[in-house]
């Protein structure tokens, strides 16, 4: 495997709060701790990830656009903008990439609106539910599908 293999990694809003918010549903690992885990994981895999955090939609939507050509491979934990924004699942489509989606918590054994995700039907898959392992593990199998 070829250290060309590049994924773009995408934190959503309220993600860099990590390690604080919220630590009886998203745990006390940090987002350094996770983009730590996922740079590790991908150099296991003779691969590099490149890790970005926004609280802004605009912002994101941008880092996904320069991700065409570059990347090849989006993994992205869009948090709450996963239920409202169809102008990222849009910017997701417009690079042509595959798309996996994470999150720290079962979003479906939490509240009614959390169970829909626009991002869902244009990802190859979800990983939710297993914590700071939901990004290793989304990772690898978005890893495993750009290998074909």
């Amino acid at each position: 495997m070829s250290q060309t293999r590049r994924v773009q990694v995408i934190h959503g809003p309220n993600l860099d709060l990590l390690g604080t918010r919220e630590p009886e549903i998203y745990g006390a690992t940090t987002l350094e701790e996770i983009d730590a885990a996922l740079a590790e994981a991908a150099k296991e895999r003779g691969a590099g990830v490149e890790c970005f955090q926004s609280n802004h939609e605009g912002v994101l939507v941008d880092r996904i656009h320069a991700a065409i050509g570059w990347g090849d491979g989006i993994l992205i934990n869009p948090g709450g903008l996963t239920h409202t924004s169809v102008v990222l699942r849009d910017a997701l489509v417009a690079t042509g990439m595959p798309v996996v989606e994470v999150h720290l918590s079962n979003v479906f054994a939490r509240e009614a609106f959390r169970h829909t995700s626009y991002v869902s039907g244009i990802a190859l898959g979800l990983v939710a539910g297993f914590g700071p392992r939901s990004y290793t593990l989304g990772l690898a199998a978005l890893l495993d599908a750009i290998d074909g």
